[in-house]
Parts: structure tokens; C-alpha cells; sequence
């Protein structure tokens, strides 16, 4: 009777300290635009990306690099909802504390006009329209990032698109 060689195949799950710094030159930047979009605060955006980053390198013995892209993405996505919820639920108690918005009644500027209507949008639709239309990312990848349906992510971009193409319609936005 032959021997019966039997060959197990290990998958590799641990992402080398190499792999790691690969994926911190090659997303460090895009993750950092959407985490600015998002809140309109360098400061804050810089904390967040390094604490994704700090997450994802924790978890690195369990994160494949073929999947490290996506799941960067969703860890900054689910901090920087965490830290918005956090910020909602702080209370201003000195009303002079409180920033002076100056009145901005005149555009010249189509991105102004485009950044202040994604600003009127939910946070949810603002983190989809951004990674698809500003990142670039697919449908089925926006999904995983945000923990959603590909075809809750559709509606979301949908929607806000529509809002957006209306209140950029609107004369009085654009003068």
C-alpha cells in the first residue's frame, strides 16, 4: 500500500511589520481626505487616523494584507462616527463660547458652494457619496466599510446626489 502524502496548506494571516508600513504609505493620505471631508477638522482628522492606524497594527496578527485596505477604511469609518456621536452629546453651556459664523449670503466658489452642501447632508450619506465619488471605492466595498447593504449604500448615494444637484441648482447658492 503507498504512502498517502497529505499536504496541508497554512493560510497566512499575520501581516508582517513590512506589509504594514506598505499599507500606511500607500493609505495614510486617502484615508486622511475622507476623514477631513467628513469633519472639517485637520487637528481631529490627524487623531483619527492614527488611531485607526493604531487599531489596525493591534489587530494585525489577524488581518490578511489582501483585506487591510477595507478594513483600515472601516475601523476610520466606525471611529469617526464614534467621535461625532461623542461630540453630539456634549452640551455647549456658555453661549459666548461659542464661534461667530460670519455670513456667507455670496459664492464665486463651486467647491464652497458643493463643501456646504455636503455639510447639510447625514453623516451617513456624506461618508458614502465621499467614498464613492472621492475615493473611488465600489458599491460592494462601501458596504463592508460602513456595515451596510450594497443596496442600502445605493439609496444613500442616491439620495444624497439628488439633494446635492438641487441645492447646488438653486441660483441663490451659486451667486
Amino acid at each position: 500500500m503507498p504512502a498517502c502524502n497529505v499536504i496541508y496548506y497554512v493560510r497566512k494571516i499575520q501581516m508582517t511589520t513590512a506589509e504594514y508600513n506598505q499599507i500606511v504609505e500607500q493609505y495614510a493620505n486617502g484615508l486622511y481626505r475622507y476623514i477631513l471631508k467628513n469633519i472639517r477638522d485637520s487637528e481631529r482628522a490627524s487623531d483619527l487616523v492614527q488611531d485607526s492606524f493604531e487599531k489596525l497594527w493591534v489587530r494585525s496578527a489577524d488581518i490578511q494584507f489582501s483585506k487591510a485596505k477595507s478594513y483600515l477604511f472601516s475601523i476610520a469609518h466606525n471611529t469617526m462616527i464614534d467621535s461625532l456621536r461623542k461630540e453630539k452629546r456634549q452640551v455647549v453651556t456658555d453661549v459666548a463660547d461659542m464661534p461667530v459664523i460670519a455670513d456667507r449670503s455670496q459664492y464665486s466658489d463651486l467647491k464652497e458652494v458643493l463643501d456646504e452642501g455636503l455639510k447639510k447632508l447625514s453623516e451617513i450619506q456624506r461618508s458614502v457619496v465621499l467614498l464613492r465619488d472621492y475615493e473611488g471605492y465600489s458599491y460592494e466595498e462601501i458596504g463592508q466599510i460602513t456595515n451596510l447593504s450594497e443596496s442600502q449604500v445605493k439609496v444613500y448615494i442616491f439620495r444624497a446626489r439628488l439633494f446635492l444637484k438641487n441645492y447646488i441648482g438653486q441660483i441663490e447658492h451659486v451667486i
